[in-house]
């Protein structure tokens, strides 16, 4: 019974905190805000003012570090409270594999679509100066891909959460809320429960007053990247590589993901719709977990999604959902090989199309963490790392379009896992979420 007062509170604060999403006008007037806030960032950034220049890094960074802020505390607790109330239930093996199923197949459909493009255009080798070889971050040299899986486990409870580790974090969260489920009823037992809803009630508040601000930051986003592309960031030398990863992201934003929704009886126009604050946050902020909020509060009232999935779905998702990471592992590995002289065969090829893969799901939660993981890979091999110097400068460009494409993904698995279990969880209406 106190389980399901402390729900029934939760539920209560998440409706108020995604309130500002319901509603056709609601939305259509939302959208009107971000678009006015968009285009006057862009013409106050081609005024090409130092000290609006400034200010637009200022608050961009500001926005970027709150959502930084709440989003490791809301994977935690929201993957701590599903599993609790969910716990060693079938339900829960089928939520998990639902979303581990789905993860999968649009990451390697994201890779082979990444490959196509790759074929078909044939990038040219890019000759390297030394001082674009130069600005490669050099401490990530030595690095193996056996340190960023060590990286997930680790040696104490709050170094993760202090470090913005993500995995570490879901490892976390994962133990303590399979503990509580398998805890014997106790009052100690509900005292924690009871802590762990009022914390995630305290940071649906908190999200709450960070979406009502929301414009100001996508004005101050928008003024920093057309600051950005302003000063050349879009290298003419790398048209081609640049042309391989961008539009594999956009074929699995626009194509593959709505084709693929479509195909299992899900709208994929209706969860765009829905889905459109999250995303919009993605593009700006370049952090699927920072956009975790917004993402479960608009699956939840715009889309009408079950809270069991979506707060067990999307906090795993947005670890392991990593669509356009794994599209830009791919193509960047197998254009540095090309540069070194290395022949890429088939077999090579297809290897490398699984590795992009596995390390993409395995990717940990750090800042611009698919450069940093194929520079890591690419230097483990001994493959001549110069041509990341280059790349460097438009990762940021590339980092906003794969964070996006990530969310996106992220909202495919969620809607169509919920599409899938509908009228099979205990408690749920048949029509319930159906899209």
């Amino acid at each position: 019974m106190e389980n399901e007062k402390n729900d029934s509170r939760v539920e209560r604060e998440v409706q108020k905190t995604t309130k500002i999403y319901s509603g056709k006008r609601g939305q259509l007037s939302r959208l009107i805000l971000w678009f006015a806030a968009m285009a006057l960032g862009a013409v106050l950034a081609m005024l090409q003012n130092p000290q609006i220049n400034e200010l637009f890094n200022f608050v961009a960074t500001v926005f970027t570090r709150l959502f930084q802020f709440v989003a490791v505390p809301v994977i935690a607790l929201a993957v701590m409270t599903t599993l609790a109330s969910l716990g060693a239930r079938r339900e829960t093996g089928r939520i998990f594999a639902h979303a581990v199923f789905y993860t999968l197949m649009t990451t390697f459909l994201a890779a082979f679509v990444a490959l196509g493009l790759f074929i078909w255009i044939a990038p040219v080798n890019v000759p390297v100066s030394p001082d674009q070889a130069a600005a490669i971050p050099q401490k990530l040299g030595n690095l193996s891909y056996y340190q960023h899986f060590l990286n997930v486990i680790p040696s104490n409870i709050l170094q993760p959460f202090v470090s913005g580790n993500v995995l570490s974090v879901l490892l976390i969260a994962t133990s303590v809320g399979l503990a509580l489920a398998f805890m014997p009823p106790s009052e100690n037992r509900d005292a924690l429960i009871r802590i762990i809803n009022g914390l995630q009630e305290l940071l649906f508040t908190l999200i709450r007053a960070l979406l009502f601000i929301l414009p100001v930051g996508i004005l101050a986003f928008t003024g920093q990247l057309v600051a950005e592309i302003e000063a050349g960031i879009i290298v003419g030398a790398l048209g081609q590589y640049t042309t391989v990863v961008i539009g594999g992201n956009l074929l699995q934003f626009f194509v593959v993901l709505p084709l693929i929704m479509f195909l299992r009886g899900v709208n994929p126009f209706k969860v765009f719709r829905g889905m459109s604050p999250a995303l919009a946050v993605a593009l700006f902020s370049k952090s699927s977990a920072g956009t975790l909020p917004v993402t479960l509060a608009s699956a939840e009232e715009n889309l009408k999604l079950d809270r069991r999935i979506t707060r067990f779905v999307l906090p795993i998702c947005t670890t392991i959902n990593m669509n356009g990471c794994a599209a830009f592992i791919l193509v960047t590995s197998l254009f540095l090989m090309q540069n070194a002289g290395i022949v890429l065969t088939g077999g090579t090829i297809l290897v490398w199309v699984c590795v992009a893969v596995l390390a993409a799901v395995g990717n940990a939660g750090v800042p611009m963490g698919c450069y940093f993981l194929t520079l890591s890979l690419m230097s483990s091999m001994g493959v001549p790392v110069d041509i990341m110097g280059i790349i460097l400068p438009i990762y940021a460009v590339i980092d906003m379009i794969e964070t996006c494409v990530n969310v996106w993904s992220d909202s495919s698995v969620a809607a169509m896992t919920d599409n899938d279990l509908k009228g099979q969880l205990p408690g749920r209406p048949m029509e319930e979420g159906a899209l």
